[in-house]
Protein backbone atom coordinates (compact mmCIF):
# COMPACT_ATOMS: atom_id res chain seq x y z
CA UNK A 1 0.00 0.00 0.00
CA UNK A 2 0.95 3.65 -0.81
CA UNK A 3 1.17 6.09 1.76
CA UNK A 4 -1.45 9.06 1.16
CA UNK A 5 -3.30 11.48 2.65
CA UNK A 6 -6.91 12.31 1.65
CA UNK A 7 -8.99 14.92 3.57
CA UNK A 8 -12.89 14.49 3.26
CA UNK A 9 -14.83 17.69 4.20
CA UNK A 10 -18.46 18.68 4.18
CA UNK A 11 -20.87 20.27 5.87
CA UNK A 12 -23.06 18.64 8.63
CA UNK A 13 -24.52 15.21 7.50
CA UNK A 14 -22.93 15.51 4.30
CA UNK A 15 -22.09 12.02 3.49
CA UNK A 16 -18.01 12.43 4.73
CA UNK A 17 -18.02 9.58 7.32
CA UNK A 18 -20.21 7.26 5.35
CA UNK A 19 -17.91 8.34 1.93
CA UNK A 20 -14.81 7.65 4.08
CA UNK A 21 -16.21 4.17 5.28
CA UNK A 22 -17.28 3.24 1.52
CA UNK A 23 -13.17 3.84 0.18
CA UNK A 24 -11.60 2.58 3.06
CA UNK A 25 -14.01 -0.86 2.89
CA UNK A 26 -12.47 -1.29 -0.80
CA UNK A 27 -10.23 -4.65 -1.22
CA UNK A 28 -9.23 -6.92 1.49
CA UNK A 29 -6.88 -4.49 3.52
CA UNK A 30 -6.43 -3.58 7.05
CA UNK A 31 -8.10 -1.03 8.46
CA UNK A 32 -7.31 1.30 11.55
CA UNK A 33 -10.38 3.35 12.78
CA UNK A 34 -9.50 6.28 14.87
CA UNK A 35 -12.67 7.44 16.83
CA UNK A 36 -12.34 11.02 18.55
CA UNK A 37 -15.87 11.44 19.61
CA UNK A 38 -17.07 11.42 23.22
CA UNK A 39 -20.28 10.58 24.75
CA UNK A 40 -20.87 13.88 26.53
CA UNK A 41 -24.62 13.19 26.94
CA UNK A 42 -27.33 10.69 25.58
CA UNK A 43 -27.82 11.91 22.00
CA UNK A 44 -24.01 11.81 21.17
CA UNK A 45 -23.92 8.28 22.87
CA UNK A 46 -26.13 6.97 20.15
CA UNK A 47 -24.00 8.69 17.55
CA UNK A 48 -21.05 6.52 18.37
CA UNK A 49 -23.15 3.48 18.81
CA UNK A 50 -24.93 3.47 15.71
CA UNK A 51 -21.08 4.65 14.06
CA UNK A 52 -19.70 1.56 15.73
CA UNK A 53 -22.52 -0.81 14.28
CA UNK A 54 -21.84 0.56 10.92
CA UNK A 55 -18.05 -0.51 10.66
CA UNK A 56 -17.05 -3.92 9.78
CA UNK A 57 -16.59 -6.03 12.61
CA UNK A 58 -12.78 -6.64 10.77
CA UNK A 59 -11.63 -2.92 11.23
CA UNK A 60 -9.39 -2.37 14.76
CA UNK A 61 -11.02 1.09 16.47
CA UNK A 62 -8.90 3.33 18.45
CA UNK A 63 -10.69 5.62 20.57
CA UNK A 64 -8.71 8.68 20.98
CA UNK A 65 -10.06 11.97 22.09
CA UNK A 66 -6.69 13.85 22.21
CA UNK A 67 -2.90 12.84 21.60
CA UNK A 68 -4.42 11.14 18.47
CA UNK A 69 -0.93 10.94 16.34
CA UNK A 70 0.72 9.44 19.74
CA UNK A 71 -2.27 7.19 20.21
CA UNK A 72 -1.96 6.00 16.75
CA UNK A 73 1.97 5.24 16.88
CA UNK A 74 0.92 3.29 20.13
CA UNK A 75 -1.36 1.35 18.73
CA UNK A 76 0.89 0.63 15.49
CA UNK A 77 4.08 -0.71 18.19
CA UNK A 78 2.05 -2.56 20.04
CA UNK A 79 0.71 -4.30 16.81
CA UNK A 80 4.25 -4.86 15.12
CA UNK A 81 5.48 -3.84 11.83
CA UNK A 82 3.73 -6.85 10.08
CA UNK A 83 0.10 -6.20 11.83
CA UNK A 84 0.24 -2.40 10.83
CA UNK A 85 -2.80 -1.14 8.92
CA UNK A 86 -2.96 -0.23 5.42
CA UNK A 87 -5.41 2.16 5.85
CA UNK A 88 -6.22 4.66 8.82
CA UNK A 89 -9.38 6.31 8.99
CA UNK A 90 -9.79 9.75 11.54
CA UNK A 91 -13.29 10.20 12.13
CA UNK A 92 -13.44 13.07 12.82
CA UNK A 93 -10.67 16.41 12.94
CA UNK A 94 -13.61 18.44 13.93
CA UNK A 95 -14.40 16.98 17.14
CA UNK A 96 -11.05 16.53 17.66
CA UNK A 97 -10.28 20.09 17.56
CA UNK A 98 -13.16 20.38 19.93
CA UNK A 99 -11.79 18.14 22.19
CA UNK A 100 -8.43 19.75 22.61
CA UNK A 101 -10.02 23.11 22.56
CA UNK A 102 -12.28 22.05 25.35
CA UNK A 103 -9.14 20.65 27.36
CA UNK A 104 -7.56 24.36 27.61
CA UNK A 105 -7.91 25.80 31.25
CA UNK A 106 -9.33 29.75 31.77
CA UNK A 107 -10.27 31.91 28.75
CA UNK A 108 -9.30 30.43 25.81
CA UNK A 109 -7.69 32.99 23.13
CA UNK A 110 -8.47 32.67 19.71
CA UNK A 111 -4.20 32.52 19.40
CA UNK A 112 -3.70 29.67 21.84
CA UNK A 113 -7.00 27.71 20.79
CA UNK A 114 -5.36 27.60 17.38
CA UNK A 115 -1.71 26.98 18.77
CA UNK A 116 -3.62 23.88 20.12
CA UNK A 117 -5.06 22.77 17.77
CA UNK A 118 -2.27 22.97 14.98
CA UNK A 119 0.19 20.95 17.62
CA UNK A 120 -1.94 18.09 17.44
CA UNK A 121 -2.54 18.18 13.71
CA UNK A 122 1.47 17.96 13.88
CA UNK A 123 1.54 15.31 15.83
CA UNK A 124 -0.99 13.53 13.48
CA UNK A 125 1.38 14.46 11.15
CA UNK A 126 4.20 13.24 12.00
CA UNK A 127 2.26 10.02 12.66
CA UNK A 128 1.18 9.90 8.81
CA UNK A 129 4.86 10.43 7.89
CA UNK A 130 5.93 7.31 9.95
CA UNK A 131 3.82 5.22 8.23
CA UNK A 132 2.88 3.56 5.08
CA UNK A 133 -0.64 3.09 5.17
CA UNK A 134 -3.68 5.68 3.12
CA UNK A 135 -5.14 7.90 5.66
CA UNK A 136 -8.46 9.17 5.38
CA UNK A 137 -9.10 12.36 7.70
CA UNK A 138 -13.36 13.38 7.69
CA UNK A 139 -13.57 17.21 8.72
CA UNK A 140 -16.41 19.46 9.07
CA UNK A 141 -15.88 22.83 6.71
CA UNK A 142 -17.16 25.59 9.06
CA UNK A 143 -16.56 28.26 7.47
CA UNK A 144 -19.64 28.23 5.24
CA UNK A 145 -21.73 29.21 8.11
CA UNK A 146 -23.19 31.93 10.18
CA UNK A 147 -20.23 33.49 11.79
CA UNK A 148 -20.72 32.00 15.83
CA UNK A 149 -22.09 34.79 17.89
CA UNK A 150 -19.51 33.85 20.77
CA UNK A 151 -15.72 34.38 21.16
CA UNK A 152 -15.60 30.92 21.74
CA UNK A 153 -17.39 29.69 18.76
CA UNK A 154 -15.19 32.25 16.63
CA UNK A 155 -11.91 30.81 17.94
CA UNK A 156 -12.69 26.84 17.25
CA UNK A 157 -13.94 28.08 13.85
CA UNK A 158 -10.59 29.82 12.96
CA UNK A 159 -8.82 27.09 14.35
CA UNK A 160 -10.64 24.42 13.00
CA UNK A 161 -10.00 26.41 9.51
CA UNK A 162 -6.46 26.92 10.10
CA UNK A 163 -6.18 23.05 10.85
CA UNK A 164 -7.99 21.89 7.55
CA UNK A 165 -5.48 24.38 5.64
CA UNK A 166 -2.93 22.62 7.27
CA UNK A 167 -4.09 19.23 6.41
CA UNK A 168 -5.08 19.96 2.93
CA UNK A 169 -1.86 21.77 2.17
CA UNK A 170 -0.37 18.34 3.13
CA UNK A 171 -2.64 16.31 1.34
CA UNK A 172 -2.43 14.19 -1.62
CA UNK A 173 -6.63 14.56 -2.07
CA UNK A 174 -9.01 16.56 -0.66
CA UNK A 175 -12.61 16.26 -1.18
CA UNK A 176 -16.02 18.30 -0.68
CA UNK A 177 -19.16 16.32 0.08
CA UNK A 178 -22.05 17.68 -0.83
CA UNK A 179 -25.48 15.87 -0.64
CA UNK A 180 -22.99 12.69 -0.69
CA UNK A 181 -21.21 13.52 -3.33
CA UNK A 182 -17.28 13.70 -3.39
CA UNK A 183 -15.79 16.95 -5.53
CA UNK A 184 -12.11 17.15 -6.07
CA UNK A 185 -10.61 19.81 -4.49
CA UNK A 186 -7.53 18.30 -5.11
CA UNK A 187 -5.91 15.48 -6.66
CA UNK A 188 -8.73 13.62 -7.72
CA UNK A 189 -12.05 11.55 -6.65
CA UNK A 190 -11.04 8.33 -6.15
CA UNK A 191 -13.28 5.89 -8.84
CA UNK A 192 -12.77 2.03 -8.96
CA UNK A 193 -10.27 1.31 -6.30
CA UNK A 194 -8.46 3.07 -3.76
CA UNK A 195 -5.83 4.09 -2.92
Amino acid sequence: MTRSLTLVLGGARSGKSRYAQTLASQGSVSVLYVATAEAGDAEMAARIAAHRAERPASWDTLEAPIGVGEAIRLAEQRKGPAARPQIVVLDCLTLLANNVIGALAGDVTPQAAEAAVIREVNGLLDAYQATDAAWLVVSNEVGLGLVPAYPLGRAYRDALGRANQRLAAMADNVLFLVAGLPLAVKGHVPRDSWP
